[in-house]
């Protein structure tokens, strides 16, 4: 199967001043400055010096002209500079303040005149912000921007919005467990949010199983920010969307500092007049932000340091609103307190004949696979000696209801707490003969919980996001390297990257066994269930199928009767959840300066390690209660009955037989580029890089299996003739063009076009992560259906009652040759796939741009983009087209 997106748009990408970037050179934490020097005639000056200096650090890098009068300064840290330019029998010629940021070349020509050396000529004007030496669709926010504009939360992906062609992901988001760090999913021209990949100096910053941003960096952190929307050059990869690069601050000559305290109360916050709990309106809210920066020297022009923390003390306020069992049915359901010996069910089904109102059958009668022939409870009134006893128990634990009615009959209110603690530590070492040497460590530490509104139920949570449960995540990533020149034609820069992604969840009963307090065995402990923590708390209770009708006897459309308990889908917890994911990253790059050619090339080297230990299905089960358990063939039915009797109508759980299965994946990368500055007005770039991402594997025997629907087996990793990556085929075939030209017209303007093909991992376990080790035989996720257990076709039976609890789940005997069946046994198990060949997420993107300057410090720039994608977001399967051909 192929997904694509196609997607063309006329982009106005900014009228704002400082904001666009000027010229690439195409380094991920270097900038660069190039020119031309000519005389007044605009002949070439050859063998003029070129001097640049750091305003702030004092460094000096020089250079001198080629045979055309061109020049190119590269790998220097975005910073302030100035520039010095002399040639014999000419003045002196000096530019201040030039702004170079990295992935960026600020163009400085020079215009020389007749004279001696001593004299000079000061330009003092504002240096034209276009981009005359690359295609790439960007824009680049400096350290100005990243202080000073209203971000709310101080939350640096927002940034990524004030881009033309992004757009926020309406309607779901990540749990706040596993991103606290608020990474925001944006789609980016139309390309799915995890095709972004984000590099923090250089060096990888994004996970990709959820596709987020690691170490979501302080405001006062970061020295500059580029978001490339299309078109990068070939040093960047592993993306189909966006790349998003950020340098973060280093120490100058001198000490300079920032602090910042920010309060938000809930003094002024509006109550919500649809869910106005009585006796608490306004649940309590506080927002506190604070911290602050310091960089200076330790040893002046050279030596220099930089650090900044920041933390977060929040409460966040929340009102549930929810629907749970009338106070009628409270009373009179539960065996404990009733005195008329009927559950009365009639404020849900209407009386009986009254404008067709509903009705409850009892499924002890007829015949069970369509529920024909069933009798009618008389009056909707079920005897009390057939409810089941562990539903009374429920039942007597459920609050009262806060208002009349069968739906949205309580409101509660409560508040959560989340908490962050954040730091980076930053040395820049400079020394002579061009030498530069950096490193960077940052960490993020955040806590978060919450408790369930409904109390010993569950349910929605007050935590951030209605977080019912708690979580821990704590967030690391380094970065160091270097950068020589050697001789006056080599460059070289070396880097190596580390980061650790690192959620641990629990829900907030987690050590307790409520389920088995209930009466219900088989969830809590029992055989084949590990007990907790593990399956501690709260199944998932939840009632579809509804049946609801109003007092009148009227359908009520869209309804059910509530849903409580612990999990993902009630109360925004992936509980239990342990996770550790590392990588590990070498960069290495060089580049050569060939008369008018700049050429780079480059190899980057990934290794990561990942163990997940997810609970998107609850471990201690997800129970549904459908309106058919109660229903005859033809209609009728409640969903409330259903549980009420004790009959659950579906059922699925996480079991695992291993807590320590991880994966393991190399990716490398290499690439080749070169820039030519074809006259002084045509630059002209061309590049390919290849991107390999070999097979993931295991670490160990047993530890994953690779589901192959083609051929109707689970390959266990390790066993037999099955190697730890499940035999997986590799695709050597992914390769990268990337072409680009910008001509400038004339001193103002620029037009330029560009394509490009780029490659991504995927997200959810499309080629990393979140399948081979969620499948048998270390994970099954344990599904019971009607049709599964007893052979029915319209939900109309129990696959078992609250007082037998669940069939256990038997771990599967793995056979001598490593291969299990997708077929008897298994029909209940629902595997995660891939195909055999792997399937990379695929982009091919253009665009053409002119870009006009209006004053000095403000341009416009106008284009049409498009893009083709291929295979994107295929996730761990539901994309996956058993019937597609294999392609080698």
């Amino acid at each position: 199967m192929r997904s694509r997106n196609l997607s063309g748009c006329f982009l106005i990408l900014s009228l704002v001043a400082g904001m666009a970037a000027t010229k690439s050179a195409a380094q991920a934490v270097y900038g660069s400055i190039l020119g031309t020097v000519t005389d007044q005639q605009g002949s070439a000056v050859a063998g003029a010096k070129v001097t640049v200096t750091s305003i702030a650090k004092g460094t000096i890098d020089e250079t001198t002209t080629n045979a055309d009068g061109n020049y190119t300064v590269s790998h220097l840290i975005p910073d302030v500079y100035n520039v010095h330019i002399e040639a014999t029998g000419f003045k002196s010629y000096d530019v201040k303040g030039i702004q170079v940021s990295a992935d960026t070349a600020a163009k400085v020509d020079g215009k020389m005149d007749v004279g001696s050396i001593s004299q000079s000529i000061e330009v003092t004007g504002e240096i034209p912000q276009l981009k005359t030496d690359r295609s790439d669709v960007s824009i680049t926010f400096n350290e100005k921007y990243a202080t000073q504009l209203p971000i709310l939360n101080r939350n640096f992906t927002n940034f990524e919005l004030l881009s033309p062609g992004t757009q926020k992901l309406v309607g779901w988001s990540h749990a706040a467990t596993e991103n606290p760090q608020g990474g925001q999913q944006i789609f980016v021209n139309g390309q799915h949010f995890s095709g972004t990949a984000f590099e923090l100096d250089g060096t990888d910053n994004q996970d990709p199983i959820l596709g987020i941003i690691v170490v979501n960096p302080n405001l006062d952190a970061i020295q500059e920010a580029k978001m490339s929307l299309q078109n990068y050059d070939a040093e960047f990869g592993k993306a189909v969307a966006g790349v998003v690069t950020v340098q973060t601050k280093s120490g100058s000559n001198d000490f300079h500092g920032s602090a910042f305290y920010d309060w938000r109360g809930d003094g002024q916050q509006a109550r919500d007049p649809f869910k106005n709990k009585p006796t608490d309106p306004l649940p309590n809210a506080s927002f506190k932000q604070f911290g602050g920066a310091l960089g200076g020297p330790i040893w002046k022009n050279k030596l220099f340091f930089f650090g900044d923390y920041q933390g977060t003390r929040q409460t966040g306020g929340i009102t549930n609103q929810l629907t749970i069992p009338t106070a009628l049915v409270q009373q009179t359901c539960n065996p404990a307190t009733n005195t008329t010996g009927f559950c009365d069910l009639s404020e849900y089904l209407g009386a009986a004949g009254i404008n067709g109102g509903g009705q409850v059958f009892d499924p002890a009668t007829g015949i069970s696979a369509d529920g024909s022939g069933r009798t009618a409870f008389a009056g909707n009134l079920i005897p009390i000696g057939r409810i089941s006893q562990q539903a009374g128990n429920i039942l007597a634990a459920f609050p009262a209801p806060s208002s009349s009615g069968v739906l949205n009959n309580f409101i509660n209110s409560g508040s959560g707490p989340y908490n962050q603690n954040s730091f980076d530590t930053r040395i820049d070492y400079s020394a002579p003969r061009g030498f530069q040497v950096f490193g960077r460590f940052s960490l993020d530490y955040f806590s978060l919980s919450g408790k369930g509104a409904l109390g010993d139920l569950g349910g929605p949570g007050f935590g951030p996001g209605g977080l019912n449960g708690s979580s821990t995540v704590h967030n690391y990533s380094l970065a160091t390297g270097f950068n020589k020149a050697i001789g006056t034609k080599w460059l070289t820069d070396l880097r190596f990257g580390w980061f650790r992604y690192n959620p641990q969840t629990a829900f907030s009963d987690s050590s307790a066994s409520p389920m088995d307090a209930f009466g219900v065995p088989g969830l809590n402990s029992g055989p084949g269930v590990a007990g907790p923590p593990t399956t501690g708390g709260l199944s998932r209770f939840h009632f579809t199928g509804h049946g609801l009708r109003d007092g009148t006897g009227s359908n009520v459309a869209g309804a059910d009767s509530g849903s409580f308990g612990d999990g993902l889908n009630v109360g925004r917890c992936n509980c239990p959840l342990t996770e550790k994911e590392d990588q590990f990253q070498v960069v290495n790059n060089w580049t050569r300066i060939q008369g008018n050619h700049q050429i780079k090339f480059g190899a980057d080297i990934r290794y990561a390690k990942n163990l997940r230990v997810p609970s998107e299905s609850n471990r201690t089960g997800e129970l549904e209660f459908n309106s058919g358990g109660t229903a005859n063939a033809g209609n009728g039915g409640l969903d409330l009955a259903t549980f009420l009797l004790g009959d659950v109508t579906h059922f699925n759980r996480f079991v695992s037989t291993s807590l320590n299965a991880a994966e393991r994946q190399k990716r490398w990368f290499f690439y080749g580029q070169d820039t030519w500055r074809m006259t002084s007005k045509l630059t002209f770039n061309y590049g390919l890089r290849w991107e390999i991402y070999f097979p993931e594997t295991v670490n160990g025997k047993q530890q994953g299996g690779f589901a192959n629907l083609d051929e109707g087996i689970i390959r266990v990793a390790g066993v037999g003739s099955n190697s730890e990556d499940g035999n997986t085929d590799n695709t050597l075939k992914a390769f990268a063009p990337r072409i680009g030209v910008a001509y400038q017209v004339d001193p103002k303007t620029v037009v330029r076009m560009g394509y490009g093909r780029s490659f991504d991992i995927g997200v959810f376990g499309s080629n990393f992560g979140h399948v081979v080790t969620q499948n048998l035989p270390v994970l099954a996720n344990q599904d019971l259906s009607d049709s599964s257990v007893n052979g029915g076709t319209n939900d109309r039976s129990a696959i078992f009652t609250l007082a037998q609890g669940p069939s256990p789940f038997n771990p599967v005997t793995v056979p001598s040759d490593g291969i299990l069946p997708l077929r008897g046994p298994l029909n209940n198990v629902d595997p995660r796939v891939r195909p055999r060949v792997q399937r990379l997420p695929t982009l091919d993107a253009w665009n053409v741009t002119l870009q006009r300057q209006l004053t000095p410090t403000m341009n416009i720039e106008i284009g049409y983009i498009g893009n083709k994608g291929s295979h994107i977001f295929a996730g761990n399967g539901p994309a996956y087209n058993a019937n597609e051909a294999v392609r080698l």
